[in-house]
């Protein structure tokens, strides 16, 4: 476990509570670092700037030649190469009044200790899911369509949920790839949601079949064709935000021909123009994203958008980023062995901080301040791209984005 290494304070705290309270803070960031518990550990340099190497090696040659007897061989070399990364700084902290120090019965740093685990744990956790999920190995579903936008759920049939064959195939590419299982078996991240889809298959087994506790990994529920899964509510989910606010958006002007712009039905405030630059948009099961806005009234609004785009009067214009009829997508990773890397949390990469009453001399002259906080030094990069998988779903539930 750490030592005060991850701790900066004032006078005040003996050595033992400010170890207490570092090992506190992340006892309670780790359990939410679902996503990190499958990557290369690397801790963070020391004195060599902002940059760090995680280390990619490339498998030997088959050895088909024979021996001569008395000869030696060549030797070989390891062949490795390296992905660099720049790690970034993260944190917050509370502030802590006198009198909420002076007057609680409770013990205030040691609940904003918890609190902060769980926000650095949380943060932590998402920058390195965010990473993951822009891989660029993508299976929908069972194979059945070729974009997330064709993706549906809530029909009466033909949704594109979560099974065991869409599984096996993502098992089947990380074997045709040579990708290492972790440990005896692939890992696999999911939503609860999907995970629900998921056992109702006959072939689901239950974590207490077949491991230890000791042996589990944290979050992990169960194992379908060879593969483990650990379950996160963290998981990623596709699906956009309302375009705007109390308002739809339709096509005003048809164009048979497709044009890049997009005349709307609705006015469109200068903010709001603002805040659609960069969304995915879907006219007409067109997907699209807006580069620009037209600010004004009925007739006179109008967007910009990446792609010609073929139109009909009173189209529809729905967000982009998720499944059909903008249903949420869910997504699966299938990982196996040195796929992606992120640095450890500890020797520097999570630290507690307390700064006492009294701490920030003549900023403080009344002594009324103290304050309790987080700062993580983090990076987590892709390493072997064929060594993990995303599987996009829905889901018999329809999530928000997250």
């Amino acid at each position: 476990m750490s030592e005060s290494i991850n701790t900066t304070l004032d006078t005040g705290l003996s050595h033992e509570m400010v170890t207490f309270y570092s090992d506190y803070l992340i006892d309670n960031a780790v359990p939410k670092l679902v996503h990190d518990q499958f990557g290369q550990k690397h801790p963070i340099p020391k004195n060599g700037g902002k940059t760090i190497q995680f280390r990619r090696y490339s498998p030997l040659p088959k050895a088909t030649v024979p021996l001569t007897e008395g000869v030696t061989p060549d030797g070989q070399k390891l062949e490795v190469s390296t992905v660099e990364s720049t790690v970034r700084q993260y944190g917050r902290y509370i502030e802590l009044s006198d009198m909420l120090v002076m007057t609680s019965i409770d013990n205030n740093v040691l609940q904003a200790t918890k609190l902060l685990g769980n926000q650095a744990g949380a943060t932590l956790d998402t920058i390195t899911r965010e990473v993951l999920n822009g891989g660029t190995n993508v299976q929908y579903a069972e194979g059945q369509v070729n974009s997330r936008d064709q993706l549906v759920g809530g029909q009466e049939s033909g949704n594109h949920y979560m099974t065991v064959e869409a599984i096996r195939l993502a098992a089947r590419y990380l074997k045709t790839q040579n990708a290492e299982k972790i440990g005896d078996s692939y890992v696999a991240i999911i939503h609860p949601d999907v995970a629900y889809d998921l056992m109702h298959d006959p072939a689901w087994q239950s974590v207490k079949t077949y491991c230890d506790p000791e042996d589990m990994y944290a979050g992990e529920i169960g194992r379908i064709a060879g593969v483990r899964f650990v379950e996160t509510t963290e998981a990623k989910i596709f699906k956009g935000r309302p375009l705007l606010e109390n308002k739809t958006l339709t096509v005003r002007t048809a164009n048979s021909t497709g044009s890049t712009a997009v005349t709307l039905n609705e006015s469109l405030t200068v903010s709001e123009g603002e805040k659609l630059i960069g969304r995915k948009i879907n006219i007409n099961g067109q997907i699209r994203t807006i580069v620009n806005t037209v600010n004004g009234g009925v007739g006179s609004a109008r967007l910009t958008v990446d792609q010609i785009t073929v139109l009909a009067a009173g189209d529809e214009i729905r967000p982009g980023e998720g499944g059909r009829d903008n249903r949420a997508v869910y997504a699966t990773l299938v990982l196996g062995e040195n796929a992606y890397g992120v640095t450890e949390i500890q020797g520097g990469g999570l630290r507690h901080i307390v700064k006492q009453l009294g701490s920030s001399g003549t900023a403080d002259p009344l002594d009324q301040r103290a304050s309790c906080g987080w700062k993580a030094t983090r990076t987590a990069e892709r390493l072997v791209e064929p060594f993990m998988v995303r599987i996009e779903t829905c889901s018999s539930f329809d999530g928000e984005e997250n």
